[in-house]
């Protein structure tokens, strides 16, 4: 007889582990289904890995501009790749074995293999989840399965949680072969770092590579469809970026696309159709495909039940619901932004409204902030300038630049730029926008006032501590309302 369960979730990543454990919180039986390992893509192949790397960018960057410190460092400093590497791959590997721990805490089963909605669930019967044994190839060795972890069968459940994540996107005749041209997977193991590197793309993947690769030695060529790298940010922001990225050796082409690969021994060339019809021709050792990620949705069952997909991702409400009852959908597989800390909320959000919770609001997919961790940082949350203008608000810009604050000037990072933007009748903050040294840090700030609904006159009248970075987020309040005390 098949096991039956309040929810299956399907996709142990940053949302699906989550949900499991806020499901078990609640008194539900819960299981999960994972195919190949513990953590999805951001603990083991996207968020934990990638920033481990940056960080020995970042000590590298250091050790180079040492003397501006007062310090001297006799020879040149040289970086093992497989090191470096090594160090990214064990910090992957002890969060993993953390997302372990939190199943057998929390009592959660976990059930190893493919899953495959079989059956919704209907006039009071649970929906079916067939599991199967995994198709997929795993990038590297995975750890054993607990002892204890469930395999192949048949499960039932009232509800289903589709948390399957997603995959980088691959464009005809540029498709990654893992030597020459990577996505995302083999740029976080190189065996050595290329000599040269043109990276597609110029959002948050393709900059956090192109920043860490120019570090660590490799003449780097970014190329992007659009006007404006990093797209999503506000213009001034990714102008400050972009610039500062430029000073470090950083090629850019924007409003340009990769029309064309060619490989030969060793080495790719890329046809790059420019703005105005021209081609140009650049060859580098490798290739780095980051033109976004598509939702795992195949092979769940979803046509067969009638779920909707759009433009390859679930459609969901804000709690996560589908258009069939009992399947839900979080995470990348639900649509973007696709953020680890998005899946996260959105899973908390999700079960609390299936284990009717008092007070559960919707996802406001407004308030969720956006961090692009290459040098210097970028990070932001709400409207940007250009929106918030475009959908009729009448606003105050303040800005603060690095420049002209104390703690950034003894960091040695006084290049930067905290903005914001109020509504100017309500004192609404609309949106907060950082570039510059530990600003991924620095915007929770932002977030948790709009959370609060915080207006200018209460940022104002908050006490920042001084000497930090912390006290250009106040400072850019006051130049919104021409109050501005150090600059």
């Amino acid at each position: 007889m098949a096991e039956t369960y309040d929810v299956i979730i399907i996709g142990s990543g940053p949302g699906g582990y989550i949900a499991a454990v806020r499901s078990a919180q609640l008194g539900l039986k819960t299981a999960i289904v994972e195919r190949e390992h513990l953590g999805g893509i951001c603990l083991n192949w996207g968020c934990i890995p990638t920033k481990a790397l940056l960080r020995s960018a970042e000590i590298k960057h250091y050790a180079d501009h040492a003397e501006e410190y007062g310090l001297k460092i006799d020879g040149t400093v040289s970086v093992d790749a497989a090191a470096v590497v090594d160090r990214s791959r064990k910090v992957s590997g002890r969060l993993n074995g953390g997302v372990s721990f939190l199943m057998k805490k929390n009592k959660v089963d976990v059930i190893w293999g493919e899953a495959k909605i079989t059956r919704a669930a209907k006039n009071g019967q649970p929906a079916e989840v067939a599991v199967a044994k995994t198709s997929k190839k795993a990038m590297e060795p995975q750890p054993p399965a607990p002892k204890e972890a469930l395999g192949e069968g048949t499960y039932k459940a009232k509800h289903v949680i589709l948390a399957t994540g997603a995959r980088p996107r691959v464009l005809p005749g540029i498709e990654p072969d893992g030597q020459l041209i990577w996505t995302y997977f083999e740029a976080m193991v190189p065996k050595e770092i290329p000599k040269s590197l043109i990276v597609m793309g110029s959002g948050a993947i393709g900059i956090e590579f192109a920043s860490f690769y120019r570090t660590m030695g490799a003449e780097v060529t970014v190329v992007e469809l659009l006007p404006q790298i990093l797209s999503v940010e506000d213009a001034e922001i990714a102008k400050i970026a972009r610039r500062q990225l430029e000073k470090q050796g950083i090629k850019f082409h924007v409003e340009a696309k990769v029309a064309k690969v060619e490989k030969g021994a060793g080495q790719v060339t890329a046809h790059v159709e420019l703005k105005g019809g021209k081609v140009e021709k650049i060859t580098a050792d490798r290739l780095i495909s980051a033109v976004g990620v598509e939702g795992n949705i195949e092979n769940l069952g979803l046509d067969a039940l009638g779920v909707k997909t759009e433009r390859g991702t679930v459609v969901v409400d804000g709690f996560g619901r589908t258009d069939v009852p009992g399947i839900y959908a979080i995470g990348d597989v639900a649509g973007p932004p696709m953020l680890a800390h998005k899946a996260e909320h959105e899973g908390v959000i999700c079960v609390e409204k299936i284990a009717n919770v008092p007070g559960v609001h919707a996802f406001d997919k407004t308030r969720i902030p956006g961090c692009t961790y290459c040098h210097p940082q970028v990070a932001s949350v709400g409207l940007t300038e250009e929106k918030a203008k475009e959908l009729g608000r009448d606003v105050r810009v303040g800005r603060f630049q690095f420049g002209a604050n104390g703690k950034a000037i003894a960091l040695g990072e006084d290049q930067g730029l905290v903005k914001t933007i109020f509504d100017r009748k309500t004192g609404e903050l609309l949106g907060a926008h950082m570039v510059g040294a530990e600003v991924t840090e620095l915007i929770q700030g932002f977030v948790v006032a709009m959370n609060l609904e915080t207006t200018e006159e209460d940022l104002m009248h908050t006490i920042f501590p001084h000497p930090t970075l912390s006290e250009m987020m106040k400072e850019s309040v006051l130049d919104a309302y021409g109050r501005t005390l150090n600059a």
